[in-house]
């Protein structure tokens, strides 16, 4: 499963949203206490999430040596690099030279003044080159953020590490790995705006280019909550989707976060993408040993593993990786209700959703855990979760049927006490959403039904 229970970057980020919660340390309480219920504020979606995807979006903007290009898939590529700037690689100690060019998002101002902030993109990035995504935004208060790395990516692993940027802060707000997050929502203080800017990178002397299809970024105000109302169901519908265990690969690739056990990202992410058709060759598999099975879900943990983190879940890194399949993109977002996704799955998209429960919390899961991802693929007739988790012995045993209050409590919940009696958070609706780069007028329509554009 994925850290059942263990401290993780997540739990760090927990850390900061409880102190900005409470005032000094929390109260002990039994693990299994009941939290009070907020029952004045229900799943109402309190997201922003902008894209900058279409050949006019590319041109708009500020570009320093690149270009927009046209086509089915529009785009932004090198044109002229700046010159060229060393980088020194935090994980391996090489130092190389890198032409670079970049470019500039217009200020997008959120309709819904944010406490966290999430980028993600989709990109293609052959050998010799990789792309670096920053955020700068303006509080509500008037002043400004500092440029924050919100990633430096690459589709491969040899010519840098991918890494999150760990240390970055200005005393009002941090970056947590992939998340930017408001240090104190209680007073007040909001992200107003931000603009987004691309590095692209190429090795000097050579035609290379990264191509960026896809640049946005959620932002989100939820309010605090250990529970949200009950829902109606309103679907019953179950999408065939690949069934990968993560635990089969226990101890396979430790370097890769400690083998198969935290690999619950990567593997739900192995499984979207081949329900989406997407497949790997032969030669791109001939890395892993021929002796272990299903071996797409090694190469999906190496290629997400955030060398920073230590860790394959980089929520970001995760869409970028889904992204390098041909015709697929991706986005990172919140979502407001199991309506939602319901939505979703009757357009015939599965989700990626990310929750943190007690193994008392959620009936036939047999196991607690700080944070983990499964696959929502579909509702039954009495509306309840059929799910593709992940932590699961075997790949026929990934499909579950999870009771429809339980899982929507764990997933849209912002705030839960963990097995330690401590106050901790709860993601409060994220997941993650893979679809074709030409979604059909009905996908289309539900997508953007959840504000996904």
């Amino acid at each position: 499963m994925s850290r059942a229970e263990q401290p993780s970057r997540r739990t760090v980020l927990t850390a900061a949203v409880a102190a900005a919660v409470v005032s000094g340390a929390s109260p002990a309480v039994a693990a299994n206490a009941e939290a009070p219920a907020d029952t004045d504020r229900g799943p109402a979606r309190a997201v922003d999430n902008h894209a900058w995807t279409t050949e006019a979006d590319w041109r708009c903007g500020t570009a320093r040596g690149t270009r927009a290009v046209g086509g089915p898939r529009p785009g932004l590529v090198i044109g002229d690099a700046l010159g060229s700037v060393d980088y020194t690689d935090p994980h391996t100690g090489k130092t190389a030279a890198w032409e670079y060019a970049t470019w500039t998002s217009p200020v997008h101002r959120l309709s819904v003044p944010a406490t966290e902030t999430i980028a993600s993109w989709n990109a293609h990035t052959p050998a010799g080159t990789w792309i670096q995504v920053e955020l700068h935004g303006t509080y509500s208060d008037g002043t400004d953020t500092p440029w924050y790395v919100m990633g430096r990516w690459a589709a491969g692993d040899q010519d840098i590490k991918r890494t999150s940027v760990d240390g970055q802060k200005d005393g009002k707000s941090s970056i947590w790995t992939d998340t930017f997050a408001i240090d104190d929502a209680t007073t007040g203080l909001r992200l107003a705006s931000y603009r987004l800017r691309l590095t692209l990178y190429r090795k000097p002397g050579t035609k290379l280019t990264p191509t960026v299809w896809r640049l946005g970024a959620m932002g989100s105000d939820i309010p605090d909550r250990f529970t949200v109302p009950a829902s109606t169901p309103g679907l019953a519908r179950e999408l065939i989707v690949p069934r990968y265990s993560q635990e089969i690969h226990v101890g396979q690739y430790p370097e890769y976060d400690n083998g198969g056990e935290a690999w619950c990202s990567p593997t739900s992410s192995q499984m979207i993408i081949e329900y989406w058709g997407g497949r790997l060759t032969p030669e791109q598999l001939a890395w892993v040993d021929p002796t272990y099975a299903d071996p797409q879900v090694d190469n999906a943990a190496r290629f997400t593993y955030d060398y920073q983190y230590e860790g394959c879940g980089n929520w970001p890194f995760n869409v970028a990786y889904a992204a390098t399949y041909q015709d697929l993109q991706g986005v990172v977002t919140r979502l407001g209700s199991l309506g939602d996704l319901e939505t979703l799955i009757a357009a015939g998209i599965p989700a990626i959703t990310s929750q943190s429960f007690l193994s008392s919390e959620l009936t036939g899961a047999g196991y607690g855990t700080s944070g983990h991802l499964m696959t929502v693929i579909g509702f039954t007739a009495d509306g309840d979760v059929i799910a593709n988790d992940p932590n699961s012995p075997s790949d026929p045993a990934v499909r579950r049927v999870y009771n429809r209050r339980e899982w929507e409590n764990i997933w849209l919940r912002t705030k839960r006490y963990n097995a330690s009696g401590n106050l901790s958070s709860g993601t409060g609706g994220v997941c993650y959403l893979y679809f074709p780069a030409r979604p059909t007028a009905r996908q289309r329509k539900a997508l953007a039904a959840v504000g996904v554009r």
